[in-house]
């Protein structure tokens, strides 16, 4: 059986906690930062535990 590949997409924008959970960073904090407010955009700094629905696919995506 041949070895399993990590998706590198993946390895990047996901990091596993010693519980099996994914962390994620949030989305819309890249550019057009002016418009948005002081509050969102902490906000949107943090980092959150990844949706339980998504967690199985993400750990195919990341076998090792």
């Amino acid at each position: 059986m041949p070895k399993l590949k990590t998706r590198k997409a993946a390895a990047k924008r996901y990091k596993i906690t010693g519980n099996d959970n994914f962390l994620r960073r949030h989305a819309f904090k890249g550019h057009l930062l002016m418009k948005k407010s002081n509050r969102q955009k902490r906000k949107l700094s943090q980092v959150v535990c990844v949706n339980v629905k998504d967690t199985h696919a993400i750990k195919l995506m990341l076998p090792y």
